[in-house]
């Protein structure tokens, strides 16, 4: 045996497949939704990070983490130009086969007119890759097509047998709170990796870690518990992926407009409570960051579906620092977040914690 076939390492494989639960805005060279793998493989590498450090590596020594990544994932700008021990293929590489938008519904929101009024709720969740049509007066797609809910590939994976442990926690935790493409922080790209029994992909037990400690690192690494478990929240069951958008929007809205801004005409002089749980905010920009600042939303929407075929939305924390150039105090992002906590929890939300 020659040293090039010596330094092949042995090689397993998976043969899944994957199901969009909501549509997905996964744009290619034209901005319109197609498959593709790039995306699949950047969504695998940040649950492979999660699942490094559950496997009890320190978040903390993120420099050892990037020369595992690196070394596994590829590395183009490491000097030496590392390829990727993974190897990943889709079986289509299709245009998405939603052509024209299906509306969600609309939702209230309190802060829009003179006391409140009634705003599309996808539009609200998929601003960018909708947009508003003034002809019809409602949501369209912003290009040509999105990756329709219900839309299935086969997703073959083979990677070094002694990766194995790692890249099936990562694949399963993909399953479990994955989401792919644009506005995904807020539930489209919904995804689950299903395997040969028919049944998605779910890890044995969620990567918890409390949530104030996880807010002393700059990258999610986990996602956060506090006293009364996991701080995972799940909706109840709807027949369709509109119906289930919309009651998130509603959910989302209510979030953010429960931290009520200053009397005052915007920018802020001060950076408020609603700045911290994703920046910017439409209308309320702050003198105190710069303009081009971006903080994104660390609570993150997914949807489900049960074994009865509903759909269930899923919100979960994955808390951490924001980067130093917004000078966030410990204090500060405790006291936020602690009222987004108790406020997921109250029970005019009808949201029930779950444990993974």
């Amino acid at each position: 045996m020659n040293e090039a076939a010596q330094k092949q390492p042995r090689m397993q494989s998976r043969r899944l497949t994957v199901e969009f639960l909501t549509p997905a805005f996964l744009g290619n060279a034209e901005q319109s939704g197609q498959w593709r793998t790039p995306p699949f493989k950047h969504l695998l590498r940040e649950w492979w990070r999660v699942a490094w450090v559950a496997s009890g590596r320190d978040p903390a020594n993120v420099d050892a983490m990037r020369r595992e990544e690196a070394r596994l994932f590829g590395a183009a700008s490491d000097g030496q130009g590392n390829r990727s021990l993974i190897r990943m293929r889709l079986d289509c590489w299709d245009s998405g086969g939603m052509k024209q938008w299906v509306a969600t519904g609309k939702v209230r929101h309190p802060e829009v007119g003179r006391g409140g009024a009634s705003v599309g709720a996808d539009l609200y969740l998929g601003y960018g890759p909708l947009v508003y049509d003034k002809a019809s007066k409602g949501t369209k797609l912003k290009a040509n097509a999105a990756i329709q809910a219900g839309e299935r590939a086969r997703f073959d994976i083979a990677f070094p047998e002694t990766e194995a442990g790692l890249l099936d926690r990562a694949l399963a935790l993909m399953s479990a709170y994955g989401t792919l493409g644009g506005r995904s922080r807020n539930g489209w790209g919904s995804l689950a990796l299903i395997g040969d029994g028919g049944e998605p992909l779910a890890p044995e037990a969620p990567p918890l870690r409390d949530w104030r400690d996880c807010l002393q690192l700059e990258w999610a690494h986990a996602i956060g518990q506090d006293d009364s478990g996991a701080l995972i929240w799940r909706t109840d069951g709807f027949d369709d992926w509109p119906a289930l958008m919309k009651a998130l929007a509603q959910i989302k809205i209510d979030l953010r407009t429960h931290f009520q801004f200053p009397q005052e005409k915007p920018p802020h002089r001060q950076v408020e409570d609603r700045h911290w749980l994703a920046y910017p905010v439409t209308n309320h920009g702050t003198k105190r960051w710069n303009r081009n600042a971006r903080l994104p939303n660390s609570l993150r929407f997914k949807a489900r579906k049960d074994e009865g075929g509903k759909l269930h939305g899923v919100i979960f924390h994955m808390p951490c620092r924001p980067p130093r150039e917004f000078r966030p105090e410990t204090s500060t992002l405790t006291s936020v977040w602690q009222q987004v906590h108790q406020f997921l929890d109250n029970q005019r939300t009808q949201l029930q914690r779950s444990p993974a």
